[in-house]
């Protein structure tokens, strides 16, 4: 059983949602009509009950995203319950801040395999599914991985490196009908109660986040291979711009370089490549 809407009979599944962000994504989708799979280190359990109590349908998996074979095993729970997988939310996240300079090996780790491998895992296994039928993946990259932030270089290292692979699978899963895209949430969560004030976190509601996906999660979405900053009301698209350039004829000198660093600098005139084969087109006119 599932509530009616305009996502009913859709399969979703959202890693981390056993609370913040993920929990308001995960209840969204079941409000829109969609079954839902909890997935959650911790207990997926309060959530999937909440939606069940509230006539949708919903199932928990409490396994960890950190590993290929977790990854496979929340798929494979998802497709056991619902026959099939329509679309990935890949949310689920940690936090290991320190600066640079005390930063340890195993802080490292834990950040990119949570937040760069677990969606590879996940991503992998879903895959073939999404291939199948056509469907969505809405990965959740960050500011800090966008800007940069003191003291998180694991954290940003991590979402940067995400919304390399969002847009490489926008471009793979085209052909199928499989669209990519990425978020940069700021919301309160565990992870942003220990970076903001009381004042700021209350205007931080997940739930002016959750819209936004589950749109781009929607077959009336029409885009692929986009980042977009949510917050607070705030909804806007984040780019790679690529400025217009200097080309010289000859290898250029320090000096030459000196004089056209300004030119070389500004971001006015510039384009946004859609892919590698766009900035090729740029560096090589002729190619």
């Amino acid at each position: 059983m599932s509530i009616e809407g305009p996502m009913e009979g859709t399969v979703v599944l959202v890693t981390g949602a056993g609370g913040g962000l993920g929990r308001s994504h995960a209840l969204a989708f079941a409000a829109l009509g969609a079954r839902v799979v909890v997935n959650d280190l911790l207990d997926p359990g309060p959530v999937v009950a909440q939606i069940v109590e509230s006539g949708g349908a919903a199932i928990g998996v409490r396994v960890g995203v950190d590993t290929w074979e977790g990854g496979e095993a929340i798929v494979e729970a998802a497709v056991a319950a619902y026959g099939r997988l329509d679309v990935l939310v890949n949310n689920a996240g940690i936090i290991r801040d320190k600066s640079f300079a005390k930063v340890t090996r195993e802080m490292v780790d834990e950040v990119l395999a949570v937040h760069l491998h677990g969606p590879f895992h996940l991503s992998k296994a879903a895959w073939p599914h999404l291939l199948e039928r056509g469907g969505a993946i809405v990965n959740t990259t960050s500011g800090s991985g966008l800007y940069g932030n003191f003291g998180q270089a694991n954290y940003a290292a991590a979402k940067a490196g995400l919304v390399g692979l969002t847009r490489t699978l926008a471009l793979e899963g085209a052909r199928a009908g499989v669209r990519v895209n990425a978020i940069a949430p700021l919301a309160r969560s565990a992870m942003t109660e220990t970076m903001m004030g009381p004042e700021q976190l209350e205007r931080l509601d997940p739930a002016w986040v959750s819209p936004l996906v589950t749109w781009l999660a929607s077959n009336e979405c029409p885009v692929t291979g986009h980042v977009y900053s949510v917050g607070a009301g705030r909804y806007a698209r984040v780019s790679l711009v690529e400025g217009v350039g200097v080309h010289f004829d000859n290898v250029p000198s320090h000096a030459d370089l000196a004089a056209a660093v300004d030119r070389i600098d500004t971001l006015a005139g510039g384009s946004e490549p859609g892919s590698l084969a766009d900035q090729i087109r740029l560096v090589l006119p002729s190619a």
